[in-house]
């Protein structure tokens, strides 16, 4: 198992994944600090899945979602619970849409990603960000490799030290707003929220 079956496992798991994933909505804090009381806000969701629950809270905020998948089963899912979202159909590494958002939220996707990935995905970030557009991002609490499990398929997790990230963020153009490690009230997740600087460059 390396970084590069994480799409196809999760093409293989989709139906599984889809019945299976909780919808209590756990992540609201962290979407309502991304969104900060913005309305009509254009949202970059990465690795979004079949799109519940996070995409149908921006989408029930008002707001217009841009859905990225590397999976197809997963994005057919997306696009039969959203259908006026748009839905593309590409891998988050190298994205290039030509647009720039308000709100990027990359959960529990961003962390499939080897090390390496992860530190190319920060030109992604910025290019895609409004000036002072907010990113939710979840990572591990340290400098860690584990593997997990989706349905009956092995998946993979990485993640840099908080430092690198920190470090990551700000020559970016990102200032880091809050990291909760493994916090009780997104059910053991660890989450950044980061938010752009006031110019583009």
């Amino acid at each position: 198992m390396d970084f590069n079956d994480i799409l196809p496992a999760y093409d293989r798991v989709a139906d599984h994944w889809v019945a299976t994933r909780n919808r209590t909505l756990f992540e609201r804090g962290a979407l309502s600090a991304a969104l900060d009381g913005q309305t009509g806000a254009a949202v970059l969701d990465l690795g979004c899945g079949a799109g519940l629950p996070i995409a149908r809270w921006f989408t029930d905020q008002g707001c217009a979602v841009t859905g990225v998948d590397g999976s197809k089963r997963m994005l057919d899912h997306f696009r039969g619970n959203l259908p006026d979202a748009r839905a593309v159909l590409a891998d988050m590494r190298g994205l290039s849409l030509g647009q720039r958002f308000d709100v990027i939220v990359a959960w529990d996707s961003f962390f499939h990603l080897s090390r390496k990935a992860q530190c190319a995905m920060f030109p992604v970030f910025k290019a895609h960000a409004a000036p002072g557009a907010r990113l939710v991002l979840t990572t591990g609490p340290r400098d860690s490799e584990a593997m997990g499990q989706v349905g009956e398929e092995p998946v993979i997790h990485a993640s840099l030290s908080p430092d690198a990230y920190r470090a990551l963020f700000a020559a970016h153009g990102f200032e880091v707003l809050w990291f909760r490690p493994d916090d009780a009230e997104f059910h053991g997740h660890s989450v950044w929220l980061a938010q752009r600087s006031g110019g583009i460059a």
